[in-house]
């Protein structure tokens, strides 16, 4: 997803001069190519995460662009006050595009476990919060994120992960994706555990279920019709997502289902406790 995201980016980068791209001391040979095409326009702030974000805040009130690159618990979490009070609180045009949602680092160690952004940044009055599925997906945000213009949290995996699509998908922001239309069982999934939600769904109809299955790769604004839909349509919804339980896309769903009064059953699958792939309200 990564390197479909930025080698889409380059090319835009190529073209539109108020991009600015800042990595904190990641992704040299990734970013060859923007040196090579504007080294005023792209800066490695080193390891210095809080001043990356503080940094892009002033260069977006002077009417740039700018994306900020790193592993996502120090893009998010080490930086979350500069996030919130000089980007958010701004509502500037400021992209974090972050790595290792969930466990892709998992060798890594808690310090480097993508299991608490997504909570972290709904919360943000104006940040959209967006999940790619696969690298096709990375590359059409890249394409959106160009007349995005209010904060936006891009939340990637890694590299090398498996293509739902053949080419880049019709996607809109806020905009759930329908991958299969089924009856009385929904699942709802988000980033690269959409591919293990399709194979669930290929696993439940030899059953004799045939479930609807959904892409929800905005997370922030939630599509809130969808979910409706779904729920005025089906009695057993489930949510698959590579995060805590707590506040990711299975609460934001679970919100909506209280609002609307849902009879059925929700359940919620992700990360709880340490490392263990299940939980339910």
């Amino acid at each position: 997803m990564r390197n479909a995201f930025f080698e889409e980016l380059e090319g835009l980068y190529r073209d539109n001069k108020r991009i600015v791209v800042l990595t904190a001391d990641l992704g040299y040979r990734l970013f060859d190519k923007f040196c090579d095409i504007d080294p005023e326009r792209f800066y490695n702030v080193g390891v210095a995460e809080s001043d990356m974000v503080g940094i892009a805040a002033g260069i977006s009130l002077c009417g740039k662009k700018v994306y900020c690159y790193s592993i996502i618990p120090f893009l998010v979490m080490r930086t979350f006050e500069q996030i919130r009070v000089d980007v958010d609180a701004h509502n500037l045009d400021v992209k974090l595009v972050g790595v290792g949602g969930g466990l892709a680092y998992a060798l890594e160690g808690i310090t480097h476990h993508g299991l608490e952004d997504i909570a972290l940044m709904r919360a943000l009055p104006h940040m959209t919060v967006v999940v790619p599925a696969d690298p096709m997906e990375a590359a059409r945000v890249a394409e959106l994120s160009i007349d995005h213009h209010t904060p936006m949290f891009v939340r990637m995996s890694h590299s090398k992960e498996p293509r739902i699509h053949e080419g880049k998908p019709e996607m809109k922001i806020g905009e759930a994706m329908f991958l299969r239309e089924g009856r009385e069982v929904a699942i709802i999934a988000a980033g690269r555990l959409v591919k293990t939600a399709i194979e669930v769904a290929d696993d439940l109809r030899k059953e004799g279920i045939n479930p609807t299955l959904v892409n929800m790769h905005t997370v922030k604004p939630l599509d809130l019709k969808a979910i409706m839909d779904i729920s005025a349509n089906h009695s057993f919804i489930f949510s698959l997502e590579e995060h805590r339980l707590e506040g990711g896309l299975g609460s934001a769903i679970a919100e909506v289902l209280t609002e609307v009064g849902f009879n059925g059953k929700l359940k919620k699958i992700g990360i709880q406790g340490d490392a263990s792939f299940i939980g339910s309200i």
